[in-house]
């Protein structure tokens, strides 16, 4: 194992190209096989592949219609957590009497099927509830409470399969405003698991070897534990990066890649951040992955393996796009995603050098929006409600379509059986995109 310390160099102009022409024939690459999916179902964080495409079998939304009537709306309580959809059914967690609950319901109605209240809600000055986006998988629901309580539920009923509890089993505790720092334990555990296999795993982010611990998914039995880091806010990936298949984790310390069927971390490379406030999800393009956050700007690495052992190489780095919260969608061989400063933006992959800003997304300190691709349209949910069809162009923006769907958000949309499912502070709707639909059950 070889662990790769990254400074960010001071003459590092924004968008240094660094790299040659075979990086930009992996992006390409890799974008039209992400484009591979199946059904049309939106069954974890940012969809089929946790990337932000839509299934290939989506259907293609090519204008907004002028009016958008709710196909079906329902009240909610606190949280971020995003929905999921899969089956026929619509999971989410929300805040009810104290408690953090997981709801399924019937993705064509919006009728509850069950609930299950699984933690004790918590949260801080921004609000209680669940943060992190369960996921349904087989005949299971898989959802992490803010606190670190987490729960394997059946998907047909909502009975309790297994439990895990970050503070019991792996001694880390949500602390709250008493936390000296913006982790997990302060925050709240925003980042959701992931699935590979019989396996799943969580950025549990204790520092006495834990920070990663990977169960199998049907018994919740511990099957390896590994790492020091604490755990930010962002969300775990599984690729296969100079051919070991590897989790990709964005922890509050680095960013890393352990290996999936033993823990042991194979490359490292510490990113030590203002506040460790690391939101976004690694984006991962052949060898390489891709990182943002308020400090550090948006950074490439390659991921390499020598006779030493695996190396993370710095590729390219943009220190001017210290994008927040968003994480970027990759088409077409170029990054889009909500900038650093109310903007939006297009990134050539290749190099890191930005093609365009559109000002204009987000007022205040409004600095987030969600990005869906279907290849030809991108569909951004911003953080003040708006929904906005784009054109993928990396020459200019191409704005289709522009409506106002729901109040403010953070919470990620998700795209299932060619309608889109919306979540603001107060309730969840189902929206029908195109014109020909008719809306029903209000």
């Amino acid at each position: 194992m070889i662990s790769r310390s990254f400074d960010l160099p001071h003459d590092s102009a924004p968008g240094r190209r660094r790299c040659q022409a075979p990086i930009l024939l992996l992006i390409l690459a890799t974008t039209a096989a992400s484009a591979v999916h199946g059904a049309g179902d939106w069954p974890q964080w940012r969809g089929p592949a946790r990337d932000g495409l839509a299934a290939a079998t989506s259907r293609v939304p090519s204008v907004l219609p002028t009016e958008l009537k709710p196909v079906w709306k329902r009240p909610i309580g606190g949280g971020f957590s995003s929905p999921v959809v899969a089956q026929g059914k619509l999971v989410y967690l929300d805040g009810q009497n104290g408690k953090e609950v997981a709801h399924a319901l019937d993705a064509d109605t919006g009728r509850e099927l069950w609930q299950t209240p699984y933690a004790d809600m918590v949260g801080d000055e921004w609000g209680q509830g669940p943060r992190s986006t369960p996921i349904i998988d087989g005949e299971h629901v898989y959802a992490l409470a803010c606190n670190g309580e987490f729960a394997c539920l059946r998907l047909d009923d909502g009975r309790a399969v297994w439990t895990a509890s970050y503070e019991k089993q792996f001694g880390v505790k949500f602390l709250g405003s008493k936390a000296r720092e913006g982790t997990a334990s302060r925050r709240g555990n925003n980042g959701s698991a992931v699935i590979a296999g019989s396996r799943l795993i969580l950025p549990v982010g204790s520092t006495n070897g834990a920070s990663l611990v990977c169960f199998d998914k049907l018994t919740g039995r511990v099957l390896w534990k590994s790492g020091h880091d604490e755990a930010a806010y962002s969300s775990l990936m599984v690729a296969t990066l100079a051919g070991t298949k590897q989790v990709v984790a964005f922890t509050a310390d680095a960013l890393l890649g352990a290996h999936l069927e033993t823990g042991e971390i194979l490359w490292r490379v510490p990113l030590v951040t203002q506040a460790k406030r690391h939101a976004a999800s690694p984006v991962v393009f052949g060898d390489h992955v891709a990182v943002n956050s308020h400090t550090i700007g948006l950074v490439c690495f390659k991921i390499s393996k020598t006779p030493r052992g695996f190396e993370a190489t710095e590729v390219w780095t943009n220190r001017g796009l210290k994008i927040n919260l968003a994480t970027p969608v990759l088409v077409g061989g170029h990054l889009y995603s909500q900038g650093a400063n109310r903007d939006y933006v297009c990134v050539d992959a290749a190099t890191g050098q930005l093609k365009w800003a559109q000002p204009g997304f987000g007022q205040g300190r409004r600095d987030y929006a969600a990005t869906i691709s279907f290849g030809k349209t991108l569909l951004v949910l911003t953080e003040d409600g708006q929904l906005l069809l784009l054109e993928p162009n990396p020459q200019r923006y191409v704005e289709l379509g522009r409506l106002q769907v729901c109040g403010n958000t953070w919470s990620h949309p998700a795209w299932a059986r060619d309608k889109l499912y919306v979540r603001d502070g107060r309730e969840l709707i189902c929206l029908d995109l195109f014109p020909t639909s008719t809306a029903a059950g209000l």
